[in-house]
C-alpha cells in the first residue's frame, strides 16, 4: 500500500468519524453535561486548600493502604498454593 492509499483510507475514516459525531452531536452533548454533572458531585482525595504534597494527603494514604494490601493479599494467596502444592504433592506422592 502506497502513500496515496493510505492517505485515502485515513481520510475515509476521517470523514465517516465526522459524519458519525454530526449525527449524533446531540446525545453526544446530553452525555457530555451528564458527564460533568456527575463529576461536580464526586468527592476527589485531594483538598484544594492545601499546598504541596500536603494537599494530596488523602490520596497517598489511599495508595499507601492499596499497595500494603495488595502485599499482603498476593502473599496470602503465594502461601496457600505452596501449603496446597506440599499437600498434594505428599498425597500423590505417597501411593507411588
Amino acid at each position: 500500500m502506497d502513500w496515496t492509499w493510505s492517505s485515502l483510507i485515513l481520510y475515509i475514516l476521517l470523514g465517516i468519524s465526522a459524519g458519525v459525531v454530526l449525527a449524533f452531536r446531540k446525545p453526544i452533548a446530553r452525555f457530555l453535561q451528564e458527564v460533568w454533572l456527575e463529576l461536580t458531585k464526586a468527592s476527589w482525595p485531594w483538598d484544594p486548600k492545601q499546598t504541596g504534597f500536603r494537599r494530596y494527603k488523602e490520596l497517598i494514604d489511599s495508595t499507601v493502604v492499596v499497595i500494603i494490601s495488595s502485599i499482603l493479599l498476593g502473599g496470602y494467596v503465594t502461601f496457600g498454593d505452596w501449603i496446597l502444592r506440599n499437600v498434594v504433592g505428599a498425597i500423590t506422592s505417597y501411593g507411588a
